[in-house]
Parts: C-alpha cells; structure tokens; sequence
C-alpha cells in the first residue's frame, strides 16, 4: 500500500506545467488568442470554431525529475529509484496540470460596417489540478520514522486542488482609438467535481524517552479535505457511472459561479506595441454533493514504541487516537477562487509590407509588418507564491495567409523551453498548431514538460481592416 501511494504521487508529479499559454498569447491570425486576452487587437466580420476542435490543449511535466529516471531499465532497484526521487524533490515541487477543451466558440462584429466593436461567445470544458510534493509525508511513507528520531514531519505538506468545471462566456472587444483597444469578457463556471485541501497544518514527531527503547510520540494535526459533487461516488449504494455524472454535473447541473476577463492593447508607436490581460478573476460557491473531512486534534504517546501485530493488537492505542484526532463530517457550502492569471507583453514590429489579399488577421492599423520581436510576462497565483515565466518571441508573417512564431521560455520548470506556433488559412479555413518544448520530443522519456495546443477555425474578414 505504501509503495502505490508513493508510486500514485511521482506519477502526480509527471503532470506538472502551468497554464501558461505564451505561444497563443497576442497570435491575433488564431480567434482565440482572445481568450488570453479580450483586447487583442484582432478584427473580422464574424468567426466560428469547429466544435470540439477549435481549442484543444494538454500538458504535461515536471520540475524535479522524468519518467526515466522511475521506469528506466538501468539496473537501479525501483525502490531505490523513488528514494533518490525523493531525496532530490523539495516540498515546494509543484505539480500544476490543465487540460482545456473548447466546446464552441464564435464571435461577430457590431454596431454597423463602420464599427469596430466585436462580441465573442463560448464554452470550454476545463480540467485544473494543483499538488505541492509532499515530502516528509512521502519519507515517512518509504522510511518510517526509525531512522528519524527527533524530527518532525510536517503535514502542511499535503496542499492539493482539483476541478473539473465549464466555462461560458460572453466577450466585447472594441477600438476605442487608432492607439487603444479595450475588452473584457464575463464568465459563468459550472464545477462538475471538486476537491480542495490547502490549508493544512500539524506535524508527527517521534522523540527519545527515558530509558530503552521509551519514546515520546505526538501527532499534532489539523487536516481538513473539502470536496463538492464527489461524496456520492464514494456510497456503497451507487450504482452510476462516475464519467458519465461528472460530465452531467459540469455542465450547469454543478455548483455555480461567476468571473472576468479583461485585457488592452495600446500602440505607443505604430509598429510599438503594449499588451496586458488579466484572467480567471473569480470565484464558484461550491453547493452541490458537499462534503468535508476533518482530522483535528493532538495525540500524544509516552512509552516503548508499539508492535502494532496481530497477537499484541493495541486496541487501546488506536480507540485513544480515535478519541484524541476524530474524523469529522461536515456539509457546509464552502467558495473556491480561480487562479488568476497576468499577462502582459511589449513587442517592436518591422519590416512594413502592405497586403492586396482578403484577408487581415493581424489588426486593423493601417500599416503592416512582416515581423515582430518582444518579450513577455506570464503570473499565475498559488497558494505558497506566484508562479511567474518570462518570454521573448519572435513573429513572421511568411505568407499572406500563414503566420509563423517562437518562443523561447525560462520558468522553475526549465530554460530550454522552445516553442513552435503555425496558424495558416485557406479560404475562410483556418487551421493552427502550437507546441512547447520541441527539444524534449527527441527522447520524451526524459522530458520534463511538453505541451500541445491545435484548433480549426472559420474566419470571414472584412477586407478594409
């Protein structure tokens, strides 16, 4: 049992790389790059995504080790593999996964030929895990505590978040002036399953007594696990499909909630750009199939250490800690707040060119460039400190209608993170595929992070803009 817990949470760890979506962030050739930021500066007479596949994104990584440093056939004993893994790991190891799926998604211009007022519309399905590695609780599972007299373990450690939710939203985006663009976009969450443990405190600690083999034990806990439409899957009486009930409770059958968006776009120059977003700036009031566990209290143990063994069963150890550190169910409505999300970029432009075709999927100032360079800025908050990335890309237009970037990221996570991002159009189709961390594809067992994003859009452009 010990094994597997420790196997379940290195496996965790593999699924860890923030929402950060630095390679769609200000593409304005790709629809959603609004979705990162409601005022990118993006003009068409209408779009609308190809359902289910006009936003797909996945990640995957991590910051401390790969899948070949656990599964390697290298001669190395498993078990001394998770103990090295370990070792080197640190409680502030975060294991950060999100997977989006964009249901529909569509947007049109408003207020007459002449206007450059936009409103966009859609629903995303989105999966959000956040876990902080669990050091001490991982020792103590491998080791125990012989080995560590006089040490306490701390059981802050266990930090963890995960929800299933939808998203929909309706957006307006709108040029305020040939140097300014404005949006801002309203969002209502459905949370088909959560489960939030964050604020936990305590230690267990195990010291040397008087005499042989006499120890003192203390367990000092204060543990609590809050879940919302996740208890009834738990019942000995259900007879449902989890899938099926976390998919119906998703979609406005869960508990509900309410955010924003927000972001600008302002030219200091013409070919001299500034761009900022803020993101997720919300909350769900978590209402559906509550729940929550609680372990609190202090258990202290003075004597030989126990042989917890079949014939000398310590009946009365256990009932005293049952009665010391009792497991209590509450049903209390409890709200969770959205990571929210920063972006912001500058980029200088270059290499004017002016377009005779249909389409412009770039803006609608005046002049052209065939290429951008810049930098940005990407923040994300977590319940021990920010998490923050930083960026420099390029841009270039190779064709008329095919658009190509890179980036090159540095995070905790790693400083050879190159990115790959392709958005061309054919027609009114546009089609799009962005990687990250193209270097780790040469051997993905030892990657640390990889990260995909495609989709298929149609676009219809007005030619003046």
């Amino acid at each position: 049992m010990k094994k597997a817990l420790l196997i379940l949470i290195l496996i965790l760890q593999f699924s860890s790389f923030a929402q950060n979506k630095q390679l769609l962030y200000n593409f304005t050739s790709i629809p959603q790059s609004s979705l990162v930021n409601p005022g990118a500066d993006v003009s068409y007479k209408y779009y609308f995504g190809v359902p289910l596949l006009s936003g797909v994104s996945a990640n995957i990584g991590s910051n401390s080790f790969s899948a070949y440093d656990l599964f390697a056939d290298n001669g190395v004993d498993f078990n001394d593999k998770v103990r090295n893994i370990i070792n080197k790991s640190s409680a502030n190891d975060k294991t950060q996964v999100n997977q989006q799926l964009e249901i529909f998604s569509g947007g049109f211009r408003v207020g007459g030929v002449d206007s450059q007022s936009y409103i966009s519309f859609g629903a995303y399905q989105e999966f959000d895990f956040l876990m902080y590695f669990p050091k001490d609780m991982a020792i103590l599972a491998l080791d125990g505590n012989q080995n560590y007299i006089g040490k306490s373990f701390n059981l802050a450690d266990v930090n963890v978040r995960a929800e299933v939710l939808s998203v929909f939203h309706v957006g307006f985006h709108k040029k305020v002036s040939k140097k300014l663009v404005l949006g801002g976009r309203a969002k209502i969450y459905s949370s088909g399953a959560n489960a939030t443990s964050t604020k936990n405190s305590g230690y267990i600690y195990t010291g040397q007594g008087t005499g042989t083999n006499m120890y003192t034990q203390i367990i000092e806990s204060n543990l609590e696990l809050k879940t919302s439409g996740i208890s009834k899957f738990t019942k000995d009486e259900y007879e449902g499909s989890i899938p099926k009930d976390i998919a119906h409770n998703t979609f406005l059958n869960g508990s509900l909630g309410l955010g924003f968006d927000a972001g600008l776009t302002y030219y200091i120059q013409d070919n001299l750009q500034f761009t900022a977003s803020i993101l997720d700036v919300g909350f769900i009031r978590q209402s559906k199939d509550i729940e929550t566990l609680t372990y609190k209290g202090t258990y202290r143990y003075d004597g030989v250490n126990p042989n917890f063994d079949a014939v000398n069963e310590p009946k009365n150890i256990f009932d005293e800690f049952d009665a010391a550190i009792p497991r209590d169910t509450l049903y209390n409505k409890y709200t969770t707040w959205r990571p929210i999300k920063f972006n912001s970029s500058i980029q200088y432009s270059f290499g004017e060119s002016r377009y005779d075709g249909e389409c412009n999927c770039k803006g609608s100032s005046e002049r052209r460039y065939l290429n951008a360079v810049g930098a940005q800025v990407f923040a994300r908050t977590m319940p021990k400190e920010p998490y923050v990335a930083l960026t420099a890309f390029y841009k270039r237009s190779i064709f008329e209608k095919l658009d190509f970037k890179a980036t090159y990221t540095v995070d905790t996570y790693s400083f050879t993170n190159l990115g790959l991002g392709l958005s061309g159009t054919l027609g009114k189709f546009n089609i799009y595929g962005l990687v990250d961390n193209v270097f780790q594809y040469r051997d993905i067992t030892k990657a640390k992070s990889l990260a995909f994003q495609f989709g298929l859009n149609f676009i219809f452009q007005d030619p003046k803009y």
